[in-house]
């Protein structure tokens, strides 16, 4: 006896969220699209690297949400004969290519601040102070269009880009407020590698989440121990073997496994069926289930290979 209950975007109430996110990540796309172009400008004309970095780090961001927006839209299509999971795992695929862009960028700002550093360049810093501000400005602005919280990575990727914005951008604004008292010009390229660390040690965080879902590794918060616990704690239950839980994508977790029931349980399977996927819903929020209910007769014809 196998219970299974489908993956479907109606099911998870997919398509009104991807449409808000939608909505939200184009219009965080054509704000940042206008700021990237006023720091690229101001970059050239004030001759600090920090703003070129912020401009060249704008450029990565709009591709990214690019990709977010194309990956939140193809989400939403239902499953079908060939891609029966859907394409939910579009989203896993753009985070880690997002965060692995982020890690390749932070590591150019890096080099190029050190270079800068060895070799101090003129900086006018009165317009590097008013660009970063225009620019400090919109990614705040941005930042409120994307709100915090997303457990969905494609999401956070994306708003991950812009955070490491409004950070370079307030590292700009104080460096050039720093620059026009003291004249150390030295202070940009140290700003520039400082918040090229603080970009890769995210990015770094959201490739490794992205690639534990992809190793349909167990979802953060779910114990497997505690979910074969569960289960055997039902009355009847004698033994639950080969048992797996992974994610589909973020948020959207499943779980397969084998039940092995007492006789006395046997001619009541159904109810006993119902009765672990209730307990993996409310403990575990695991909606999606298939689970094979066996009786102590049960012969399996070959070894499973977990």
């Amino acid at each position: 006896m196998i219970g299974t209950e489908p993956v479907t975007g109606a099911h998870h109430g997919l398509p009104p969220d991807r449409a808000r996110q939608i909505r939200q990540l184009r219009r965080a796309l054509y704000l940042t699209g206008v700021v990237m172009i006023i720091e690229a400008a101001g970059g050239v004309v004030s001759g600090s690297l920090a703003l070129l970095s912020d401009a060249g780090h704008m450029l990565t961001d709009l591709l990214a949400l690019v990709l977010s927006v194309m990956a939140c839209g193809f989400a939403s299509l239902p499953a079908n004969s060939d891609k029966t999971y859907g394409y939910h795992r579009l989203e896993i695929l753009t985070a880690l290519v997002n965060g692995s862009v982020l890690v390749l960028v932070s590591g150019l700002l890096a080099w190029s601040a050190v270079g800068r550093f060895l070799h101090p360049s003129p900086i006018h810093g009165s317009t590097m102070l008013w660009v970063a501000l225009l620019g400090l400005l919109g990614n705040i602005a941005c930042l409120s269009i994307i709100p915090g919280g997303h457990e969905n990575l494609n999401i956070r990727g994306a708003r991950m880009h812009i955070l490491g914005d409004a950070l370079s951008s307030a590292g700009v604004v104080a460096t050039s407020i720093l620059i026009a008292l003291t004249g150390e010009t030295r202070l940009d390229p140290v700003i520039a590698g400082v918040i090229a660390v603080v970009i890769c040690v995210g990015a770094v965080r959201l490739v490794r989440e992205a690639v534990d879902v992809l190793l349909e590794a167990a979802p953060a918060g779910i114990a497997l121990d505690e979910v074969s616990a569960a289960i055997r704690a039902v009355p009847g239950v004698l033994e639950v073997h080969d048992l797996h839980v992974w994610s589909i994508t973020t948020g959207l977790p499943a779980l397969s496994g084998h039940v092995r029931i007492d006789a006395r349980s046997a001619a009541d399977g159904d109810e006993m069926l119902a009765r672990i996927k209730e307990i993996l819903r409310g403990r575990f929020l695991i909606e999606h289930t298939t689970l094979q209910v066996e009786t102590p007769g049960y012969q399996q014809p070959c070894e499973d290979h977990s």
